[in-house]
């Protein structure tokens, strides 16, 4: 569970860090780079314990399987509450596929 949140707390730094910045286009994009790596930094201080934790529990394809939907669900939140982006049909649909693939990479064949 450690890992967890951890991966979620880097996923929510990695998500402002890559995506933030598209509500301040005026903004020079140096500025931009140099402000998303500071972001950037501090995601790091969080994926790489929740990396260490995590591979003693799941293997590295379990592993990043679980950062890839926690990424698409923050991802979900921070495009439609802080980008005021819709989110449509097939969106919804594409990220029904990612978990059908969650299913096949965790279950003991």
């Amino acid at each position: 569970m450690t890992a967890i949140i951890l991966l979620t707390i880097s996923n929510i730094f990695m998500t402002i860090a890559w995506y933030g910045h598209l509500k301040y286009k005026s903004s020079p994009l140096f500025k931009v780079i140099l402000i998303s790596w500071f972001i950037a930094f501090v995601e790091y201080c969080f994926q790489v314990p929740a990396n260490r934790i995590g591979s003693s529990q799941f293997s590295t394809a379990q592993l990043k399987t679980i950062q890839e939907v926690i990424t698409l669900v923050v991802f979900c939140i921070f495009s439609v509450v802080y980008l005021k982006e819709e989110m449509k049909w097939n969106y919804l649909v594409g990220f029904l596929f990612i978990i059908l693939a969650v299913f096949i990479i965790f279950k003991k064949w």
